[in-house]
């Protein structure tokens, strides 16, 4: 089986980066790749609940996180330094994720097959 990192960057509204790449993700994982996802930088806003993506020009595509369970992407990390230069809480978080340290998110690198950023 292979292993794809797959790491967002990127803040969640102005282009269709994330969407691209949660689609991505989504593919791989339907196809029995083990698929495992980064939030770092300014993309940990994505994790936020409530967001309202209609009155920015998006679509709502951050509900589909919740379906990565479905997808059986178990291993969804979000960089605690970004949590914490944003001031955002574990709490505070739409869904259930691994905080992690840039030693893990490192690992978790080292250990896929293929890594894409988006």
């Amino acid at each position: 089986m292979k292993k794809v990192c797959i790491v967002f960057r990127h803040s969640p509204y102005g282009t269709t980066t994330t969407r691209e790449g949660i689609d991505f993700a989504l593919l791989s994982a339907s196809f029995e790749q083990q698929v495992s996802l980064v939030f770092c930088d300014e993309a940990v806003l994505h994790l936020l609940p409530n967001q309202q993506a209609t009155l920015a020009g998006s679509k709502d595509y951050v509900s589909v996180f919740k379906a990565f369970d479905l997808y059986e992407i178990d291993t969804v990390l979000a960089c605690k330094q970004s949590l914490e230069t944003l001031g955002i809480n574990q709490h505070e978080l739409a869904i259930d994720v691994q905080i992690a340290e840039a030693a893990a998110i490192r690992a978790a690198l080292a250990d896929a097959d293929e890594v894409l950023v988006f």
